[in-house]
């Protein structure tokens, strides 16, 4: 038995069970009486995570980002921070970049503010390949919870909550085959282990329906409209009847494209992005998108989370969260 078993009898939340056990004002005298009578007729004793903030911990998660600036890493810390608040924990942030003694050096920093768990967001953290690359990361799971975002680490304490980005993109890729397209471009902006994925997907789309392979077709671009303007324009020479972007705003860009060759999009050119961010929404036609549902994503993983601080043994150390394809202007499908 155990906190998160004390809820559910009692119907309440984690967060209303901690504050009853640690005295809060914030519970109103029925529900507190209703979680004290459960917790003495099943004879429960608080462990020290249980407890919450009352003397035992700091109440504070670690969150731990490559850049601020990406918009899908941006939503992410937002749906964290105002989830964890709900249940009364404060968050640290920190930004580590993307070489490897950086991200290292703040998982310590991070660490040294005697925070209760660490999240990770982002595939970037989930190394190249090599064991040596997320050993950081193991060494931290023997302090605190590490839940990663996006990214599969292997180890002990640590929790890897995905996004189903390769059957997204096959889907997404096998819509556009079955609307007549033959010759998709697959833009991809980094060699991280979701574009992995993705790139896998797109791979599985083309051999489902017996299409050749052709890695001209995969073109790396930098994550800005104008950059993947140019090199639509300059450097592709293959040609191509619609698009898989693995950002929106890449997706952006290849509308721009469209624009500029004076191409009519869905009719000569279809466009899908990913992530349907406020992106999508500010290129005429409007862009069609992979929704990978980051605020469920995010949710999940507090819920886990807090479940874990509360003694659980039960929570899943990989998770997949499914991806819907939102369709506007850019498809005719």
């Amino acid at each position: 038995m155990n906190i998160y078993d004390i809820a559910k009898l009692a119907g309440v939340s984690i967060a209303t069970v901690s504050r009853v056990m640690n005295g809060s004002d914030r519970v109103s005298e029925k529900t507190r009486q209703k979680v004290l009578s459960i917790i003495e007729e099943e004879s429960y004793t608080p462990n020290i995570f249980a407890k919450g903030l009352g003397l035992h911990t700091m109440h504070t998660i670690g969150i731990l980002v490559p850049t601020i600036s990406d918009m899908y890493m941006s939503r992410a810390v937002s749906y964290l921070e105002e989830e964890l608040q709900e249940f009364g924990y404060d968050c640290i942030l920190s930004c580590s970049g993307f070489e490897q003694e950086k991200k290292a050096a703040h998982v310590q920093l991070l660490l040294s503010k005697h925070i209760d768990a660490l999240i990770m967001i982002g595939s970037n953290y989930a190394g190249e390949g090599s064991r040596r690359d997320t050993e950081y990361i193991r060494k931290a799971a023997l302090q605190i919870p590490v839940f990663i975002i996006n990214g599969t680490v292997r180890g002990d304490n640590i929790y890897c909550y995905v996004s189903d980005d390769k059957r997204a993109v096959e889907e997404a890729v096998s819509s556009l085959i079955e609307s007549g397209r033959r010759r998709v471009l697959f833009l991809t902006q980094s060699d991280t282990f979701s574009a992995a994925q993705k790139l896998e997907g797109y791979r599985r789309a083309l051999s489902r329906h017996e299409i050749p392979f052709d890695d001209r077709l995969v073109v790396h671009v930098p994550n800005h409209v104008h950059d993947v303007l140019n090199i639509l324009l300059n450097d592709v020479s293959e040609e191509f009847d619609s698009i898989l972007a693995t950002t929106d705003i890449v997706g952006v860009g290849a509308v721009k494209y469209a624009a500029a060759r004076s191409l009519r999009i869905p009719e000569e050119l279809s466009v899908i992005g990913y992530n349907n961010t406020l992106m999508a929404l500010g290129c005429e036609p409007e862009l069609s998108s992979i929704d990978n549902h980051c605020d469920t994503l995010c949710k999940t993983v507090v819920q886990h989370l807090l479940a874990v601080l509360a003694g659980s043994g039960e929570e899943p150390k990989k998770l997949t969260i499914g991806c819907e394809l939102i369709k506007r202007g850019t498809t005719d499908f």
